[in-house]
């Protein structure tokens, strides 16, 4: 296996695991507000998984750029 084929695996299993925690953290996030609006929690717990869904989203988006960074220099 050439050391690109490798790259390109590589790069390809990020952009699999960026994807699984995007969808991950948006099915996460709508069961959670739900329960929350069934249980009536608490405003500060909601906003905690607010909180929570941004950050996995905002590592989601890091990773895909970096991603696209190192296509484009390929």
């Amino acid at each position: 296996m050439r050391k690109q084929d490798g790259n390109e695996r590589a790069m390809a299993m990020q952009a699999r695991l960026a994807a699984l925690v995007m969808a991950g953290a948006m099915l996460a996030w709508m069961g959670l507000q739900w329960l929350g609006g069934r249980l009536e929690w608490d405003a500060r717990y909601v906003f905690l998984f607010d909180f929570a869904a941004l950050a996995a989203f905002i590592w989601a988006l890091v990773v895909t750029w970096r991603i696209w960074r190192q296509r484009r220099n390929n």
